[in-house]
């Protein structure tokens, strides 16, 4: 059963123990992103963001938050160099985990929390600014409860090869949740958001020092080997 033909052996060693269990540990706060997906004045995805922002400033986090307003959409005649969307990139690149409060709109995340994940590329030069950033999703509706919005961040989470933590947030009757003063009420719902940062904080702290061994894959390996081979080749030829 140990007979694998197929595979390199060079460029398939073994899981290093070392690498995984015990790397060098970093002492910085986890670095933060939280990005929320309406301009409302009274934007209920913005106010739970918020207070998670505080919860995790709390849990000893560095937050940032990345205020929307003015990013244009998608091929709308603009590229990466508009300042928002080079704003949005850099906080981006910065952060070592995110979180990404929406509102839920006709049973979809909004339209302005999908633009702000679209402007973040999978790939920018060697760099791979998502890869192995940890995640967490929060929704608010307006009426009763629903997990559309989230669902689909988690897919969007996936497919940007985030590590997406396994809670989840969702804020029905958002309108109801929050006093004058944008706070949200004490409620097993806050206590949800209270949940969801602690574990994406200690999901951060369990990871961010192994995230490069962890998305070291053999198929890329194999690609990187075969793509130096071929410049050694051309090299010899001429």
């Amino acid at each position: 059963m140990s007979e694998t033909p197929n595979i390199t052996d060079d460029l398939f060693p073994g899981i290093d123990r070392d690498r995984l269990l015990a790397p060098a540990t970093t002492t910085h706060p986890p670095r933060i992103l939280i990005l929320y997906g309406s301009l409302r004045a009274r934007s209920f995805s913005r106010l739970s963001a918020e207070e998670a922002g505080r919860i995790l400033t709390r849990l000893g986090a560095e937050v940032r938050f990345f205020n929307p307003s003015g990013l244009p959409l998608v091929d709308d005649g603009v590229d990466a160099s508009h300042p928002k969307v080079a704003e949005l990139r850099q906080m981006v690149t910065w952060c070592e985990g995110m979180v990404w409060s929406s509102p839920e709109r006709h049973g979809a995340m909004s339209g302005l929390m999908k633009t702000q994940i679209d402007w973040i590329p999978l790939s920018d030069g060697a760099v791979r600014p998502t890869q192995a950033k940890r995640l967490a999703v929060m929704q608010v509706s307006g009426g009763s409860q629903s997990f559309n919005a989230v669902n689909q961040m988690r897919i969007l989470g996936r497919w940007m090869r985030l590590l997406t933590i396994p809670n989840q947030s969702s804020v029905p009757k958002a309108f109801q949740e929050f006093d004058e003063a944008g706070r949200m009420r004490p409620s097993p719902l806050y206590d949800r958001i209270v949940d969801v940062m602690e574990e994406l904080i200690k999901f951060t702290l369990l990871t961010r020092d192994r995230k490069d061994y962890l998305v070291d894959r053999y198929s890329e390996r194999k690609e990187s080997a075969e793509a130096l081979m071929q410049r050694v080749n051309l090299s010899s030829a001429t």
